[in-house]
């Protein structure tokens, strides 16, 4: 087994992830910056609303590369008393506020836009500085687009990936924005005066994709923030978590907290299942969801199976045991038979020994009542009660009985119809009353059935010469090959 990481090379690379996440949104606020002066003095000086509606564009890459920057610092911080999920959702809310400052810049793009083309008349000049500043912006941007892809995916950083879409959807708007200069410098040619025009086209473009581009980070971004569950997640995780041993999986929630995931899942287990054997279960199923969600938050609630549908689908026995155990109460020898279609059920009730009859009657039979409402095709249950015996009061027998225990075991080995080959002999006393346990040798090609009754014959010979015997356990064996 590969082991986990300690807590503190998990800080460790937790530390590295923030700082790395810090520098590259910081380097691209200053790509932002540097771009965004750029492109506004030359589209000053040349006139272009294209160039212009791209420095538009920049500032706010430059307004969106500081709020990322703010909110991966933010987003970085571990949980606390007030935010038991972490700061994650800091860089969702960052992505939705770029989305606003977008959407209002191509407001204001499109309206200029429709002003230059329907209302006045303004002249751009297309010179070399205006299709150097787009070139080196297209540069720039794919530089900056591809660090910050980077380290979006890898630490699943929403607020990275909104700054990445932005810097990449400034390579297409600028290439509208050259587009758009070219138009304006075929202009001069004959018959092409119309051409004048392109440079609000171009911005009329560079702002339909921006809207798109938004309107695509808002609805992510909103889902993000509603926890909404990618389509086909519940369902995969409901079937990773159907393992041996679960019964059912009852409710399954799935939220992420920025670059966290979370998820909860409650399982129900058979009623006599141990709690080693639970706990078992729970982590087996916190690996399968972590396949499904690498590296998520997850809670396991295991819940023992409790309604009368449940009961019916486990066996009769097995529910007895867990309604004697809920009652304080013990049960054993269960025996369920069948006759002419009717169920009944014969077993031993263990209650306190210091119970009076009318008492443990009383015990019995509200044990028979809870059965019956558990097992209602079950129609007689016959109830032996017997006490139980008090804990300390089982002890090892004199030297004197065990002799006499002894003695008559290799009585009954002397006899011709004993089979057995009794040795591992232990004699203990509980009460009044003596038990006894020993290995019983029999050929091993003895039928499983014939070595039983052979045992009840040995059971009942001890008795009928040991009148204050109780406990009686006998373990059958192969008999080896040197005996």
């Amino acid at each position: 087994m590969t082991p986990r990481p300690n807590g503190s090379l998990q800080g460790a690379h937790a530390d590295r992830g923030v700082r790395e996440k810090r520098a590259v949104a910081l380097s691209s606020m200053l790509a932002g910056l540097f771009l965004t002066a750029m492109k506004l003095v030359v589209g000053l000086m040349t006139g272009s609303l294209g160039i212009l509606s791209e420095a538009a564009h920049s500032a706010l890459d430059f307004v969106a590369a500081a709020v990322t920057w703010f909110a991966v610092r933010v987003s970085g911080r571990p949980a606390d008393r007030e935010h038991t999920y972490g700061h994650g959702k800091v860089e969702n809310l960052s992505a939705l506020f770029e989305t606003g400052l977008l959407l209002v810049t191509c407001g204001w793009i499109i309206y200029e836009a429709v002003q230059r083309l329907f209302f006045k008349r303004v002249e751009v000049e297309a010179s070399v500085w205006a299709f150097a500043i787009m070139a080196t912006s297209i540069v720039v941007d794919f530089s900056r687009s591809r660090a910050l892809s980077r380290a979006a995916k890898k630490y699943d950083s929403q607020a990275l990936e909104a700054d990445a879409l932005h810097f990449s959807t400034d390579i297409w708007s600028s290439a509208v924005v050259l587009l758009g200069l070219v138009g304006v410098l075929l202009s001069t040619l004959p018959g092409l005066r119309w051409l004048l025009k392109a440079d609000a086209l171009a911005a009329l473009g560079v702002a339909g994709i921006v809207v798109w581009v938004s309107i695509q980070l808002g609805r992510k971004t909103i889902a993000n923030l509603l926890d909404e569950v990618p389509p086909g997640l519940l369902d995969g995780i409901v079937q990773a978590v159907r393992l041996p041993g679960v019964l059912d999986v009852g409710r399954v929630r799935v939220r992420r907290s920025g670059p966290e995931a979370f998820a909860d899942v409650t399982l129900t287990v058979g009623r006599e299942t141990l709690l080693e054997r639970a706990h078992g279960v729970a982590t087996a199923a916190e690996a399968a969801v972590r396949r499904l969600l690498p590296g998520a938050d997850v809670v396991v609630h295991v819940e023992p199976a409790d309604s009368a549908a449940s009961a019916r689908d486990e066996d009769a026995p097995a529910v007895a045991r867990v309604i004697a155990l809920r009652m304080g109460l013990a049960a054993h020898n269960i025996n369920v038979e069948e006759v002419l279609g009717s169920r009944s059920m014969e077993l031993h009730l263990e209650v306190d020994d210091t119970l009076s009859v009318g008492a443990a009657h009383h015990q019995a039979t509200a044990f028979e009542k809870a059965l019956h409402e558990a097992l209602p095709d079950i129609g007689q249950i016959v109830t032996h009660i017997e006490p139980t015996a008090v804990s300390g009061s089982t002890y090892r027998a004199e030297p004197k009985d065990e002799a006499r225990v002894l003695e008559v075991l290799h009585e009954l080995a002397r006899e011709d119809s004993f089979h057995c080959h009794p040795h591992n002999v232990t004699v203990r006393r509980t009460g009044d009353e003596l038990a006894i346990s020993f290995h019983c040798a029999l050929d091993a090609d003895t039928a499983i059935t014939t070595a039983h009754t052979i045992t009840e014959q040995v059971e009942h010979a001890l008795r009928a010469r040991l009148p204050h015997l109780g406990r009686v356990v006998i373990h059958v064996e192969p008999l080896s090959k040197k005996k």
